[in-house]
């Protein structure tokens, strides 16, 4: 093999186990002796065959993983997938969870996870984890000797293996993480000398993949949220990769899948995703042209990794398929052209990079190379004897005369063969059809309509019965498709003639090949720029069958009309849109409401409209503004996990505990009831403390619950908002839903009971029921009273409020009249609201005599004393905003976001 590379090493490997793969161990958790799981818990949904999420396909994988001993552990990984010809390294700094390698981990799947023997005596706490995940990420685990692990080895796999153009820019990347070069050592090694697999010179796609650039989405949430799969029906599409999956060609169904499980935290790129898909929804002929010339790809991914992969020991096998690859990459080449042409006009600078990779002039000289070996008119075929005979007939005539000679005798006894299944159609009057197949070679068909009732003649044997059709064979055409020892037979035999032609092409094919695989680089770029175009297609195809808009990057989660989208396809009546607004000081929203009032589809609706946002594609709503958001955490639904002998509130505390370990001021989290598997008393209890803690990481939170004193209790803190999903009520009996988002905690606080009334309970048990619900309503309603400690909470989430509005004022696009009557409003409402909060107060006796006397005096004060809400409040009702111009009410504008910030910070303070 000419081109195969080893790096050179001061080790021997020629004993078997030398390389250290011969010993191996592979490791699977059992139930019952798990450790102490320091990830994400699995969860009780059930495990099929397609359950794995990384692949939609069978792949075959390779990772190597290396880490260092310390407080904040650095893990570097390598991938190698060996049916696409990529390679990713990547190096994570990570927690003592490991928790981004093993999501790392769990996204890409992998088929087989290398680790240092030495991890393994004793086990590192890396090893645990990975041995405890090992039955999620479908994966086994192979241990390979220390020595294989050199960055040396590393950095001449990088300079012998990838794309000449791409050396320096990996090299840059990788300077300094030591772990990942020792990885991609490892991983190379082991392909080589383990798995018998040799990649040529400057021949595989290598990229750095830094930890930061995509948001992270744990396989909890991936499952809860159904992003790849559906829960109920694993063979349904109705799942977000389904649902968004309009895509063409393999390569961007891979794509979009990635895209799913890993959405992208780059603005710059989303923006010119969202130009992109906006060019394509514009230019109606563009679009539907890209999309007709998408239709004819075959999955190049395949077909350039296959050209540069060599086998150790070559077969006829082998031989068969490079010439089928050389016709498919024919077929894929001669693909691109109509790409270029269909792109011609665009706008966007996405789809024109995308148009000049496709030039014909980066596709010419490949064209020329296949053009001087192969026929012009070789075509790829599906179809078994169809590609037999192109593969007869790839090479050009008078490459070699041997060539040429044997293929004649191929058609010859072709020939025969269908000279043969003529005289039996003629002999005894049966329709037959010759057809063929790779392992029975030829053999006749006949439709048992033709037979009526005859017995089919004992001239034909190997007889098979179909549901409409007979299958069967002849000695003589036994004869032809095996090898006969008679010389008659010898030159006629359509085996080996066909053996021969295969033989007598592997001399010319394997040249072109070679030639072509100095190319290969331009045609990966080209193959995923095609992904890319077919993935912003789909959107662009989502777009025009439906009502979507193009979401904006900025600091605020704002959402009108919003629906989820999968709901909106498979309901049979019109869903119900709702609104969506979060910023810091609406951070944490607490739904309530009754039971199938649409609680959990309105917060999983969030979720899945941003992931849409950051994979770059529209989303269901009349307008959607959304911020960068890097992890994604979703607790939904009460399952037990029997699998480990987890109860139902043992499986959610061990989520919420990774959830409120990993989130921070960037992630976005849903909850769906939280604390309903244990008593009300210890759920609400637990389900506050927790409400706290997510308050105070900043995070964006959809709080689902049917705690109606958790809204209560939370709803006058500053960060926290209550909605509602709205019903209506008739007469206590009946109850309607709206599926409506409302300001506030729900109000119907026996839902339940009118809910049960549907149910043929037993007379009068409902109506006992909702006696003693009231009784006890009324019991905890006597000891409700305000606090000074709430009214504080309520004046200082007032006026933060206030500092949001006017900041988002100033930095806004309002300017004159519209700014000024916009101020004017929001100026008679704070003080409305703030002045309904002093006579609350008052109400209850809980105002000192200083603030009775400052409400006294109005705005003689001045808002000398800080200290005084009430104060603030008479400030703002004297300050007129009557300026006409942008730059006035700009200058007011600052001047009342410090006075609120001076506020906001001395409530605080107190």
């Amino acid at each position: 093999m000419s081109n195969r590379f080893r790096p050179s090493t001061s080790y021997s490997t020629s004993a078997s186990t030398s390389y250290g793969y011969g010993d191996y161990t592979t490791t699977t958790s059992r139930p019952g002796t798990r450790r102490g799981n320091t990830g994400r818990p699995s969860t009780a949904r059930p495990r099929t065959g397609a359950s794995t999420i990384a692949r939609i396909e069978a792949q075959q994988l390779v990772c190597a993983i290396a880490e260092s001993r310390g407080i904040s552990p650095t893990v570097g990984l390598a991938f190698v997938n060996l049916d696409t010809a990529e390679a990713v390294l990547c190096q994570i700094c990570d927690s003592q969870t490991y928790v981004r390698t093993v999501h790392k981990l769990k996204v890409y799947g992998p088929t087989e996870i290398l680790i240092v023997s030495t991890a393994a005596s004793p086990k590192s706490k890396l090893f645990s984890i990975i041995e405890e995940n090992l039955e999620d990420i479908s994966s086994k685990l192979t241990l390979l000797d220390r020595r294989y692990w050199a960055e040396t080895t590393g950095i001449e796999y990088i300079s012998s293996l990838a794309f000449k153009e791409d050396i320096e820019a990996i090299n840059v990347s990788v300077a300094g993480n030591y772990y990942a070069m020792c990885c991609i050592a490892a991983a190379l090694k082991y392909i080589d000398l383990g798995l018998g697999m040799v990649f040529t010179y400057h021949s595989l796609r290598m990229r750095y993949e830094p930890s930061e650039g995509s948001m992270m989405i744990d396989v909890s949430t991936i499952h809860s949220l159904e992003l790849v799969q559906n829960l109920h029906n694993p063979k349904s599409k109705d799942c977000l990769y389904g649902f968004l999956n309009e895509t063409l060609t393999p390569m961007g169904a891979r794509l979009l899948r990635n895209n799913v499980l890993q959405p992208l935290t780059d603005p710059d790129v989303l923006t010119t995703r969202y130009a992109a898909v906006d060019d394509l929804t514009t230019k109606e002929e563009m679009f539907f042209s890209t999309r007709a010339a998408l239709q004819s790809f075959l999955d190049a991914d395949r077909i350039l990794t296959a050209l540069i992969i060599t086998p150790s020991k070559p077969t006829l096998q082998t031989t068969e398929q490079a010439i089928n690859q050389v016709i498919m990459l024919k077929h894929f080449v001669g693909s691109i052209r109509p790409i270029y042409e269909a792109l011609t006009g665009t706008g966007s600078s996405m789809l024109d990079n995308i148009r000049e990779l496709c030039a014909p002039e980066n596709v010419a000289p490949i064209q020329q190379l296949i053009d001087q070996v192969i026929n012009e008119d070789t075509t790829y075929a599906r179809q078994p004897l169809e590609l037999r005979n192109q593969r007869i007939y790839a090479v050009k005539s008078g490459v070699n005369g041997l060539l040429d000679v044997a293929r004649t005798t191929y058609k010859e006894a072709s020939e025969d063969a269908y000279q043969h299944c003529t005289k039996l159609r003629q002999e005894f009057d049966i329709a037959l059809e010759l057809k063929y197949e790779s392992v029975r070679h030829f053999y006749i068909r006949v439709s048992t309509s033709e037979l009526e009732g005859r017995d089919l003649p004992p001239i034909f044997t190997n007889v098979i019965r179909r549901k409409n059709f007979i299958e069967c064979q002849t000695l003589e055409l036994m004869k032809r498709n095996q090898k006969a020892r008679q010389p008659h037979y010898m030159m006629l035999q359509i085996n080996v003639s066909h053996q021969e032609v295969i033989l007598m092409s592997d001399q010319a094919v394997e040249g072109l090949i070679e030639e072509v695989r100095s190319h290969m680089s331009m045609m990966f770029k080209i193959c995923e720029a095609i992904a890319l175009l077919d993935m912003i297609s789909a959107f662009a195809q989502l777009v025009t069958v439906n009502d979507y808009t193009k979401p904006q990057l900025t600091n605020t989660l704002a959402i009108q009309q919003g629906r989820h989208p999968i709901k909106e396809k498979i309901m049979r009546t019109k869903f119900v849109p709702n609104d969506v607004y979060s910023t810091q000081q609406t951070r944490f929203q607490i739904i309530t409401g009754c039971n199938m009032s649409g609680k959990s589809t309105y917060i999983r609706s969030v979720a899945l409209m941003v992931i849409m946002a950051q994979i770059g594609c529209y989303v269901p709503a009349t307008y959607a503004s959304f911020p960068i958001l890097h992890q994604l955490f979703a607790r939904l639904g009460m399952d037990d996990n029997i699998e480990t002998n987890v109860s139902t509130f043992a499986a959610e505390m061990r989520e919420i505990a990774f959830i409120l370990r990993n989130i921070d001021r960037r992630s976005l989290a849903i909850i769906d009831e939280l604390g309903r598997g244990t008593s009300t008393r210890d759920g609400l209890a637990i389900a506050l403390a927790i409400a706290e803690a997510l308050v105070s990481s900043k995070a964006l939170v959809w709080f689902a619950t049917h705690f109606k004193d958790l809204a209560t209790i939370m709803g006058e803190r500053a960060g926290v908002q209550n909605l509602h999903l709205a019903v209506e009520l008739e007469n206590n009996h009946s109850m309607t839903m709206l599926y409506r988002i409302t300001p506030g905690a729900v109000k119907e606080a026996h839902y339940g009971l009118t809910l049960a009334r549907i149910v043929p309970m037993p007379p009068g048990l409902v109506d006992h029921a909702a006696r003693i619900a009231q009784k006890l309503e009324a019991n905890v309603l006597k000891k409700k009273k305000a606090s000074e400690t709430v009214l504080r909470e309520k004046r200082r989430k007032l006026i933060l409020n206030l500092r949001e509005h006017l900041v988002q004022a100033h930095t806004g696009v309002l300017e004159g009249e519209v700014l000024s009557a916009w101020l004017k409003e929001l100026q008679k409402e704070f003080v409305n609201r703030m002045m309904a909060l002093e006579v609350e107060a008052a109400s209850v006796g809980q105002k000192s005599d200083d603030e009775d006397e400052i409400m006294m005096e109005g705005s003689d004060h001045g808002g000398e004393d800080e200290d005084r809400p009430g104060t603030f409040a008479s400030e703002l009702s004297v300050m007129t905003v009557e300026s006409k111009t942008s730059t006035e009410c700009h200058s007011t504008l600052r001047t009342m976001s410090e006075a609120s910030t001076i506020r906001a910070v001395s409530d605080n303070d107190r």
